[in-house]
């Protein structure tokens, strides 16, 4: 283990955007202090009928015997917090690492009039308790009701999304190690690490899982 760096509330003058703006909508603390997040592609309903696909990281999940809750970080101006605040539904999907490269494309290809199901080369399966879709090559997918929306800031720019599950949709084989961890398992995010003491940035990379063995 190294030397532990201590970083404050204010970014530090090393810490440079590597886009215009980056800093304008993210903390410093996401590069410099990393937590890999889980990713998910989160489908909406665009208000002309046309279905949003966001590449998402950062959900997490949590509930007892009265529901099963989706808790959602976003930023205002995304398609999909306009998609949720209007429908007041979602589906969230989780997809292995084999998906990558077509998750990115929904980033890319994301015009008020593309289907970004089909941009990313998904097959749409239509959701049962909500309206849209969900992706059928997911090894897991949540049908999802908005439950509130909260803006954290005060500055109407970053928002707490809390949706209940309706539906899973989950694949047989997801008990399986192999199927949760490992190439066939989840992805997970790490945004560019940031050398806390130099302007040294990494770039953006995905990961998944390897398990280890517990005792007990």
């Amino acid at each position: 283990m190294g030397k532990k760096i201590e970083l404050g509330k204010e970014r530090p003058d090393n810490f440079k955007e590597s886009w215009s703006g980056e800093y304008k909508y993210f903390s410093h603390f996401e590069h410099g202090a990393i937590v890999p997040q889980v990713l998910s592609m989160v489908t909406t309903m665009k208000e002309n009928g046309k279905p949003n696909a966001a590449f998402h990281a950062g959900t997490v999940f949590s509930g007892d015997p009265s529901g099963y809750y989706v808790i959602m970080p976003g930023i205002s101006y995304s398609h999909t917090y306009t998609n949720i605040l209007r429908d007041k539904e979602f589906c969230v999907n989780f997809l292995s690492s084999e998906y990558y490269e077509a998750c990115k494309r929904t980033v890319a290809e994301n015009s008020e009039d593309t289907d970004e199901i089909i941009a990313g080369g998904f097959n749409a399966e239509p959701c049962k308790t909500i309206s849209g879709f969900r992706i059928e090559e997911a090894i897991l997918s949540f049908e999802c009701k908005l439950v509130s929306i909260q803006d954290i800031t005060g500055q109407n720019g970053l928002f707490m999304l809390i949706g209940q599950v309706q539906l899973g949709v989950v694949d047989e084989n997801c008990h399986r190690l192999e199927n949760i961890c490992g190439s066939k398992g989840f992805m997970y995010h790490i945004p560019s690490p940031q050398n806390p003491l130099t302007d040294e940035r990494m770039p953006t990379a995905a990961a998944y899982l390897t398990p280890f063995k517990v005792k007990g």
